[in-house]
């Protein structure tokens, strides 16, 4: 069942007029809608409702050229800047894949779109935002200086919809699922794990086995999983920035996951805010919001592949952060980096 506005249109304009510098996700929670509902009260104004067809979102953003890809979770934001060509299309996963734009998507979590442009400090800013059924945003485009601006008001009409209502009905949002392990298990778990010949074979595994991500690695234990300490991701990120190692890093929700690989370089910490701040890549993390904290491992056809992986106190992925196997000797020093890291005996419940 749909849940109806909390705050009428009228309202909701008038309290984006009284903060105008404040950010969308911000003033939503503040007026206790979602997001998508904020934007929504500006259709007529300075919204459109569009298609949220992946199949037809993504050749139209093609045409753009140079953007910024924007993905996020409560605790992390990743930001890429590039070109969205190389698309494949599917009914469960999607993804763009080329040197700057790496993103697998779910279609079933794309549910609402708009298009949106507005006056911003450094003049108009257009952007293409998609929402989850619970209002929450999957995946947001900007459009920059460079991008072709010109394709904008023919690729909205070309995607809107009929439906320009300003009311948008939103379903109760999901919580993150809670760490699911059966420690009775846990030798079959090893068993199962040691088959492994692909990561992406993993999840089908735990599922199988009626435990979840976060609770398999709580009760697999070493070389498996091996919890680390919660300041470990910005240790290692502080690493690969002096060593210069080139990284992948998975950010996303249960729309999009965005990928950056390669290195990292300037970093800069802000009160709980965690910053990597390269040209065509930017990072955002809270890092207050980590409370656990993995360095696992996974057998595959090219070797092994070591991940370091940041849950939220509701057991929900932050983000993961891997070796580049397919450059040559960048896994092995990635590899050595994470095992300097000590495993910690922290207690938790399994």
């Amino acid at each position: 069942m749909a849940e109806a506005m909390a705050v009428s249109v009228p309202e909701i304009r008038a309290a984006r007029s009284e903060n105008p510098k404040m950010r969308d996700r911000d003033l939503a929670a503040k007026l206790g809608i979602s997001e998508a509902q904020l934007v929504a009260a500006h259709i007529g104004d300075n919204a459109t409702r569009i298609t949220p067809d992946m199949d037809r979102i993504m050749p139209a953003l093609g045409c753009f050229g140079e953007v910024m890809a924007l993905t996020r979770n409560e605790s992390c934001v990743i930001e890429k800047v590039g070109e969205y060509d190389n698309y494949t299309s599917g009914d469960h996963a999607a993804m763009i894949v080329n040197r700057e734009i790496d993103l697998r998507m779910f279609p079933k979590h794309w549910v609402h779109a708009f298009a949106i442009e507005h006056e911003a400090g450094r003049g108009l800013r257009r952007t293409i935002q998609v929402f989850d059924a619970a209002g929450d945003a999957v995946h947001k485009v900007f459009l920059r200086d460079g991008s072709n601006a010109g394709a904008w008001a023919g690729i909205v009409d070309e995607l809107k919809l009929d439906d320009q209502s300003p009311v948008l009905g939103v379903e109760p949002r999901k919580p993150a699922e809670p760490a699911k392990g059966t420690p009775d298990q846990a030798d079959r778990l090893r068993q199962e794990w040691d088959k492994l010949t692909d990561t992406h074979q993993f999840l089908m595994m735990v599922r199988r086995l009626k435990m979840n991500r976060l609770g398999a690695y709580r009760i697999a234990g070493a070389p498996y999983a091996r919890r680390l300490d919660t300041t470990t991701i910005e240790q290692l990120f502080h690493k690969a920035s002096e060593t210069q190692v080139p990284i992948m890093v998975f950010v996303g929700n249960m729309g999009c996951i965005e990928i950056h690989t390669g290195p990292v370089k300037k970093i800069v910490e802000m009160g709980p805010w965690f910053n990597v701040l390269d040209p065509g890549f930017d990072m955002h993390l809270r890092k207050d919001h980590i409370a656990e904290v993995y360095a696992v491992t996974k057998a595959t056809r090219r070797g092994d592949a070591v991940s370091v992986e940041a849950f939220d106190a509701d057991g929900g992925l932050i983000l993961q952060m891997f070796g580049v196997l397919a450059e040559e000797g960048a896994a092995d020093k990635w590899n050595a980096l994470v095992a300097g890291f000590e495993t910690i005996d922290a207690a938790v419940p399994a």
